[in-house]
């Protein structure tokens, strides 16, 4: 039998470890067994919360709106046929605006709304006087619209970096992200998208869903999803809900750009 033996120099090996350790930076999310909330935070910094870690079967369906007037209908009506009394919407505050008989109905049939920001780009990329613009303009639009301040907020694209956390977390809110994507603004599918939530969904899960113009499925999907849900015991709640299940309590956060600091620095020695 024939033995074969690799051989690296340390210097490669050093340079594999670092770039290892870095990629692992570059994941972001950081579980946290003991604050009992998946979160991307630092230790002196709000969080972003993406579900929470526990053993009941919870989970929050959340939508996102930023345009359009055809999608956001029809998926109230499959949640009120199906009888689900509790769901999160994030809100841009130009679409709300520009429709508030829709943001009547969400409130009537009795569901959480939060904030989704102003314009729909990434905040990461905006001066901190315009992060604070976006978020307290929106947050007028919002309050005056539904006579409640939102306390929730979901950044355009899940997009932020450490600002944003803090300009966010200085008017009062809490950034929720999400552990489930069902990917329904791609339309790739019917059966994809549910694929997707209900192959994925574990206890204290939030799942991205959206209420846009560009999801052409997500109405015939949710159906299913709800039924599929159902049929293994879970129950469904708001974010709010959730967030009485635990405490948020986070570590250390770095921003892209660290990241990519920290990828250029590992790859270079």
């Amino acid at each position: 039998m024939n033995n074969f033996f690799y051989v690296l120099s340390g210097k490669k090996i050093k340079r594999f470890f670092f770039v290892f350790a870095a990629a692992l930076f570059a994941a972001g999310v950081i579980y946290v067994e003991q604050g009992q909330i998946t979160v991307f935070s630092e230790e002196s910094t709000p969080s972003a919360i993406y579900s929470v870690s526990t053993n009941k079967k919870v989970v929050a369906l959340t939508f996102d709106i930023s345009w359009g007037d055809k999608r956001a209908e029809p998926i109230l009506k499959v949640l009120k046929d199906k009888n689900i009394q509790k769901a999160t919407f994030f809100l841009s505050s130009p679409w709300s605006k520009s429709h508030p008989e829709i943001v009547k109905a969400i409130q009537q049939q009795g569901y959480e709304i939060g904030s989704h920001g102003h314009r729909h780009v990434n905040y990461s990329g905006l001066s901190d006087e315009e992060i604070e613009r976006q978020i307290t303009t929106a947050h007028s639009v919002l309050t005056d619209l539904t006579g409640k301040a939102p306390n929730l907020l979901r950044l355009p694209n899940g997009d932020f970096d450490k600002r944003v956390l803090k300009a966010a977390a200085s008017h009062g809110y809490k950034v929720i992200q999400w552990d489930t994507d069902s990917q329904d603004w791609m339309n790739k599918g019917v059966s994809n998208i549910v694929e997707r939530v209900v192959g994925k969904v574990h206890p204290g899960d939030i799942v991205l869903l959206h209420a846009s113009d560009s999801v052409k499925q997500t109405h015939e999907a949710l159906p299913i999803i709800i039924d599929e849900l159902r049929k293994k015991g879970y129950e469904f709640v708001t974010v709010t809900d959730l967030l009485q299940e635990a405490s948020v309590k986070g570590n250390e956060v770095r921003d892209q750009a660290w990241v990519q600091e920290q990828l250029d620095l590992a790859a270079g020695m």
